[in-house]
């Protein structure tokens, strides 16, 4: 099983990593090309540069393993995905969501311009963290005493972004597991907040900031909630590559950004809201 497994995931690897040695070349050269003659014109073609090297891993999810997405959504919802500036804001149900997503913008036209709230150190994993790098994702070190400065500086920077694009942020700042679940739980009990169930207890300074420096030039919020259903095996990285399908539930709401509250208090308790509301969330 191990060898079978291994003839598959190597050169579906050794395939991936070379297409992306060549979409990194093209995006270096672009950078430093184009770039400093027009932001906007590199921008445009980055899009396209970096979504050949997106569509990979979308074909991997969408057609080599078959993974079933559900999204629940209502219909104007639906209609203005990928044509508007976005927050994205979810829970982090397992280690594909972020491919979940892509799989969404893809089938919405935005998998270029979609963007995401990393750690720092992802920025340097071959192919992958070069792309991101090149394509504008925000990277922090998870110390706001350092992190502030650099979160304003990026969301400013997408002030004046040609294209629709989606801005990720997993305001838990950590995968879901049971482990963290438990401290979550432990933690809510000692301070008298509603006990989680399926999701972790949201950190709200980068949301609280990231809509304070948004507000202006994106007009909604998405509110994700991934959810996998107890009949379905948990989907992983592995099981991708080994062509083992899962099936995912994605809620989306959408709310106005101008209708949030204004103060940084109430914008955090909104967040932590929309966690509680998640608890039920099937």
């Amino acid at each position: 099983m191990a060898i079978a497994a291994a003839a598959v995931i190597v050169p579906l690897g050794l395939l991936f990593f070379i297409s992306g040695l060549v979409v990194n070349l093209i995006q270096a050269v672009c950078f430093v090309t184009i770039r400093p003659l027009s932001k906007n014109t590199y921008r445009r073609i980055n899009r396209w540069v970096a979504e050949l090297l997106w569509l990979e891993l979308v074909w991997i999810v969408d057609w080599w393993a078959g993974v079933k997405i559900k999204l629940f959504v209502d219909r104007e919802t639906y209609r203005l995905m990928g044509k508007e500036h976005a927050l994205v804001v979810s829970n982090h149900k397992s280690d594909i969501d972020w491919l979940v997503g892509w799989v969404l913008a893809q089938r919405s036209g935005c998998l270029g311009s979609t963007l995401a709230v990393m750690k720092k150190s992802s920025k340097f994993l071959p192919v992958i963290g070069w792309s991101m790098w090149f394509s504008e994702y925000l990277f922090l070190e998870r110390n706001w005493a350092k992190d502030e400065s650099t979160l304003k500086s990026g969301l400013q920077r997408l002030r004046d972004y040609p294209q629709p694009f989606w801005l990720a942020l997993f305001v838990e700042g950590t995968r879901f597991t049971q482990a963290k679940l438990l401290a979550a739980q432990e933690y809510a009990a000692s301070t008298g907040l509603p006990i989680p169930r399926n999701v972790l207890i949201p950190r709200t300074k980068g949301f609280v900031s990231a809509v304070s420096h948004m507000r202006s030039f994106v007009p909604a919020i998405y509110d994700v909630t991934v959810a996998i259903p107890k009949s379905s095996p948990a989907p992983t990285m592995i099981r991708l590559f080994k062509g083992q399908s899962s099936v995912m539930h994605v809620h989306l709401k959408r709310h106005l950004m101008k209708e949030l509250p204004e103060t940084d208090d109430a914008v955090a308790q909104w967040c932590r809201d929309t966690f509680v509301a998640k608890l039920n969330t099937p």
